[in-house]
This record gives structure tokens, sequence and C-alpha cells, in this order.
């Protein structure tokens, strides 16, 4: 699945408009960039081969001192960014790696 995301994400990264409202959030100010790492440089800590919306998985990365968690979805021409979030500590384990 990592090199799935490297090879979509070199052709493209498209932000899904659900992405771009929660990066946005006075609260999170998520940047591209920090989504490009995460994809790019992040563990991947669950996958949905299933989901609706095709193939897709959960990424956790550390940047700028905070971590963030990116779903995303490669496709055959892109890489679909569906959301992005700073994981909070009441959902999830200390390391933010497994779900409360």
């Amino acid at each position: 699945m990592k090199q799935k995301l490297a090879t979509a994400a070199a052709q493209k990264i498209l932000f899904l408009p659900h992405a771009i409202k929660q990066m946005s959030r006075p609260d999170r100010m998520i940047t591209t960039d920090e989504v490009r790492q995460a994809v790019l440089l992040g563990e991947i800590i669950e996958e949905y081969p299933e989901d609706q919306r095709g193939e897709s998985c959960l990424v956790l990365h550390t940047t700028n001192n905070r971590c963030i968690h990116v779903v995303c979805a490669p496709k055959t021409e892109y890489l679909a960014v569906i959301t992005a979030y700073i994981p909070s500590p009441g959902q999830w384990s200390p390391d933010f790696k497994t779900r409360k």
C-alpha cells in the first residue's frame, strides 16, 4: 500500500472538499505540505481495502511537532486525500496508532 500511495502522489494529490474543510479549521490549520509529508513519510496504521470510496488507508505522521492523521485513497491518476486531522488523545492511544 505504501508504494501505491507514493506512486499516486507522484502524479497528483487531489484534496477532496471534506479534507480542505477539516484542514482549514482554526484549531488545526494543516498545510498541504504537512499532508504530502505524511503520505510520503508517514506510517500506515489502518487499511480499508473494502471502503466504499475504493481502497484507502489511515496514515500517521509527526510534523511540525504535532501528529496528524491523513485518510487517503490511491487512484490510477492521483492520490485522493479524503480527510486530515489532528487525532484526539481522548479517542486514540498515547502514540495515536490505536483507537480507544
